[in-house]
């Protein structure tokens, strides 16, 4: 049976882990199976996540079994500036005489990053903060994605569009309710012809 606890699932092969294994962040949760692919190193993963203070709380939760592949970036809500104001310089982060400047002013917040499950998030794409993105969903590599995402729906650009779904809404229907990714892998291997075919 596939090891969910094991770092590196591939033997001989140290560039694709299961992610959950190797994240220090409490304030990033990350579902069983879901695996990061980086071309220099897979512990990179968490210098990927930027703008994560812990000051602010977001947190970035992953569900399971997905696929993210190596470049993927997320911006997290502590790189949002004030936009409708004169200027949008961070002045008081500067201390001294600048240190009251957000006095009574509070910085956009988008809330969580919420990535679904069986999610594949292609090479280079960007996540911006407060994003949610449905289960069975597909993003495009080097997609930059400013709003949320429904369950499978396959997105691509900058910003981010829908260029289709995957299923029928009925097709959709059925597998969210099915839930697959909350079987126990006894049943997950037992069930791969149906998870690797076409057929709802």
């Amino acid at each position: 049976m596939i090891d969910k606890d094991k770092v590196f699932p591939i033997e001989g092969y140290g560039r694709l882990c299961f992610l959950k294994n190797i994240i220090k962040n409490p304030n990033i949760i990350v579902g069983d199976f879901t695996y990061y692919d980086d071309f220099e190193d897979v512990y990179n993963f968490e210098n990927n996540v930027l703008y994560h203070f812990d000051f602010i709380g977001d947190k970035l939760i992953i569900g399971k079994f997905c696929a993210i592949a190596s470049g993927v970036k997320f911006i997290m809500n502590g790189g949002n500036h004030l936009v409708d104001s004169v200027s949008t310089y961070p002045f008081e982060i500067f201390g001294g005489e600048w240190k009251d400047a957000m006095k009574g002013k509070e910085y956009p917040y988008k809330g969580d990053t919420v990535i679904g499950n069986n999610v594949w998030i292609g090479y280079d794409a960007v996540i911006m903060p407060g994003v949610k993105i449905g289960d069975g969903a597909i993003i495009g590599a080097k997609s930059v994605v400013t709003r949320d995402v429904l369950p499978y729906e396959i997105v691509v650009g900058n910003p981010a569009k829908v260029v289709k779904k995957r299923f029928s809404d009925e097709e959709i229907e059925q597998l969210l309710e099915m839930k697959w990714w909350d079987w126990d892998v006894e049943k997950i291997a037992e069930k791969l012809e149906f998870l690797t075919g076409k057929k709802v």
